[in-house]
């Protein structure tokens, strides 16, 4: 699966600066992961520079991307899934993607699964989506099937993928096929913050997996708008400090051969899209990767999990466009903005 959100990032802030004069201050769109990323850093002019921070950002997830995209033959992790031996050695960064996938399996008792490729290929999503129109939203809800929550393989193939970091190795069963969608993102976003924490306040935007932070980031919170998935915004939110993310239905939704539409959102059980009742879903935690594993899996699960939103804040967008939003006690991390 990949969170595809709808996040925008805004350059202003709400919220007076804590220091006297202009900081010192880079920005960088660019195309990666088939999605719009966007580095912002700021600090000031005697410190590291912000230019040179963005550029080792970009060399990071161009790096990630050409390691772990299944819509290369010759990328690191196809040529994982094509090897004929049980045990292979692989670079350290598929390794860690790799274990984040795990981790989010482990966490989700198996909803988000790492070895559902074969069914995100069956279900029409074997080639990159990217630049491709989506279908109408609206006449797929209607021509969807009953709508249920997803649940985990029974099987759990995942649970048979064995990591050793020590000796660089992946042990699983000849033939599985492994996808990192459903974290790369978010495990991205937190890899690349960690090259930016020398700064005054910065943030790093994959596609809507956002991590922010910096100290002046306490005073001058970045303002991010919630898109809604039937039109219109659903909410901004005043984030100073850890990362928001969204998973959805609405931007990333095709017709299969038969009529049937279809998503990247696999139910486990099924192997076929989940059809759940909820849109899209907002995240907030203290790392990216936790905010798209917490997305992911409440849309997954249905409108039944959405109050678990209340732990860390978020809110969902169900089908008939109601929004419910839930506060969180992480008080001065981030805040609803009126």
């Amino acid at each position: 699966m990949s969170a595809v959100t709808a996040l925008r990032l805004s350059a202003r802030s709400d919220a007076p600066r804590d220091a006297p004069g202009p900081p010192i201050r880079a920005a960088s769109t660019f195309s990666a992961l088939g999605t719009t990323c966007r580095v912002l850093v700021e600090g000031p002019a005697s410190g590291p520079a912000p230019g040179a921070a963005i550029a080792a950002v970009r060399d990071l997830v161009a790096d990630a991307e050409r390691r772990l995209t299944r819509f290369v033959a010759d990328s690191d992790l196809m040529l994982l899934n094509r090897a004929p031996e049980a045990t292979v050695a692989v670079h350290p960064l598929v390794l860690d993607a790799l274990g984040a996938a795990l981790a989010a399996a482990v966490r989700t008792g198996g909803l988000l699964d790492p070895t559902i490729l074969p069914a995100l290929v069956a279900e029409g999503y074997g080639e990159s989506r990217t630049g491709a129109r989506p279908a109408g939203l609206l006449a797929a809800l209607r021509d969807a099937p009953r709508r249920a929550p997803a649940a985990p393989a029974p099987e759990g193939g995942w649970r048979a993928v064995r990591l050793r970091r020590r000796e660089g190795t992946v042990t699983r069963p000849v033939g599985v096929q492994l996808d990192v969608g459903a974290t790369a993102k978010g495990w991205l976003a937190d890899r690349a913050a960690a090259l930016l924490h020398p700064f005054a306040r910065w943030a790093v935007d994959l596609g809507g997996d956002l991590r922010v932070g910096g100290p002046a980031a306490r005073t001058r919170p970045f303002a991010v708008d919630v898109a809604g998935p039937l039109g219109g915004p659903v909410g901004r939110v005043l984030l100073s400090s850890g990362a928001i993310a969204t998973s959805g239905i609405d931007r990333r939704i095709w017709r299969l051969p038969d009529g049937r539409p279809a998503h990247h959102l696999i139910d486990p059980s099924t192997g076929r899209a989940a059809w759940t009742g909820l849109l899209t879903v907002t995240a907030l935690a203290p790392t990216a990767e936790e905010a798209e594993v917490v997305a992911g899996a409440t849309l997954l699960r249905g409108p039944a999990a959405v109050g678990g939103l209340a732990r860390r804040g978020g809110l969902a967008v169900d089908e008939r466009g109601i929004v419910l939003r839930h506060a969180t006690d992480r008080a001065g991390a981030w805040r609803w903005s009126t």
